[in-house]
């Protein structure tokens, strides 16, 4: 028997539930029951995927092509044209015998972690960090190691900080900017900084670059191994569809890798799931050959929302909040807020205070806790102008009283 004797396996009893889901649902039951909710709490645009990838894939529906069995690892037009637009876009030049295709960027970190990991590898995870990482980390039988961050390093790691963090044992880093949830992008010199500390150690890094296109201001995206090209050798690049294009639904998503680890991830997945569901490949090939007129579309809403957040959120009383510089999250902290009453009620985490705002204001968003942050919180950006700006004056009103 499992832990409380559970009938559930050990291994899958001591999976912690996504928090940002969690969020999501209750708010969504909340609005379901006709409460005005506003949620700032999902990690997706709120566009619809372009017109050109729809109609790509209403073409591919109907062709009987797409009603077999492909190759496990994807199709070859689609790893092509994953090749194509990693030149392109991080000016990394790999094969295609180097590209998996995955259900989605969450099946990406997994087939990473099943490939890479065993049991005792300590892996370096930065903080905060999305809720996911950790749990496919576990899963594979390593140790996830947090290194924390805070507002006043800009939520980025430091060299020093990894090396203090260093064993014998650490296997690989977990590498994401521009970063859900904290919003940060590292400048190119500490991207370069940190390559070249994981290949003087021998230490694998796994890059996450699913909101690439999503930087602003002075802000720029960078990829690790094109700095470090001695990385290449070490180092899985994942990234998908779901941000870029607005398709999360769509679930595509990839990996980049040294061949052989490619051939083992391919090797699992045509156990766990076989293909990616062709018609969702061939949508997916339609975005990443159709150009970025529609990235630069989405990228220009969420800089306006982006920067009205951020004023919004700075102007509360208590309130303080990095500008973010890339994706579509601010990550304000409610530390000062959680020293005094709230409505009249005391409130010890950001985990309390989040159900109050639920409650009280009606509006989601995601503690802290969620991504070994507390005194934090996560708030989305990706939803319409009206929306955030009334659910950050409900907030403060929330917060006034």
């Amino acid at each position: 028997m499992g832990p409380m004797g559970s009938r559930l396996s050990d291994r899958i009893a001591a999976i912690a539930p996504s928090a940002t889901l969690a969020v999501d649902a209750k708010a969504k039951a909340l609005k379901a029951a006709g409460e005005p909710v506003i949620g700032f709490g999902a990690g997706e645009p709120d566009f619809a995927t372009p017109d050109h990838v729809v109609e790509a894939a209403v073409a591919a529906a109907r062709d009987p092509r797409n009603h077999r069995y492909t190759p496990a690892g994807g199709l070859p037009e689609l790893k092509e044209a994953v090749v194509a637009k990693t030149a392109r876009d991080s000016g990394y030049s790999v094969e295609a015998g180097q590209v998996l295709i995955t259900n989605g960027g969450k099946h990406a970190v997994a087939n990473a972690f099943a490939a890479l990991i065993d049991p005792g590898d300590e892996v370096l995870l930065p903080a905060p960090y999305w809720t996911t990482y950790p749990e496919p980390i576990k899963l594979s039988g390593g140790v996830p190691v947090e290194l924390p961050t805070d507002e006043s390093t800009g939520f980025r790691v430091t060299v020093d900080q990894l090396e203090a963090a260093r064993t014998p044992r650490t296997k690989a880093l977990v590498f994401v900017s521009p970063s859900n949830p904290t919003g940060a992008v590292y400048p190119r010199a500490e991207v370069e900084a940190i390559g070249r500390w994981a290949v003087e150690h021998g230490i694998w890094v796994i890059t996450d670059e699913i909101y690439e296109h999503l930087t602003y201001g002075d802000a720029e995206f960078t990829s690790m191994p094109t700095l470090v090209p001695e990385l290449a050798e070490r180092c899985i690049v994942l990234n998908g569809v779901a941000k870029t294009y607005a398709m999360t639904g769509w679930r595509v998503g990839w990996m980049i890798a040294p061949a052989d680890i490619i051939k083992g991830a391919t090797n699992l997945q045509s156990h766990e799931t076989s293909n990616v569901a062709n018609v969702s490949q061939r949508a997916a090939l339609a975005a990443l050959t159709g150009g970025l007129e529609d990235v630069a579309r989405f990228r220009q809403a969420f800089d306006r929302r982006r920067i009205a957040m951020h004023q919004g959120l700075s102007a509360i009383p208590g309130v303080t909040c990095l500008e973010p510089e890339g994706a579509f999250y601010a990550f304000p902290s409610f530390q000062a807020v959680l020293q005094r009453p709230v409505a009249g009620r005391t409130v010890s985490s950001t985990l309390e205070l989040a159900d109050l705002i639920l409650e009280e204001a009606k509006v989601a968003i995601v503690p802290g806790e969620a991504f070994a942050a507390p005194g934090y919180a996560r708030l989305s950006f990706a939803l319409g102008d009206n929306d955030l700006a009334e659910g950050i004056q409900r907030i403060a009103d929330l917060l006034a009283r």
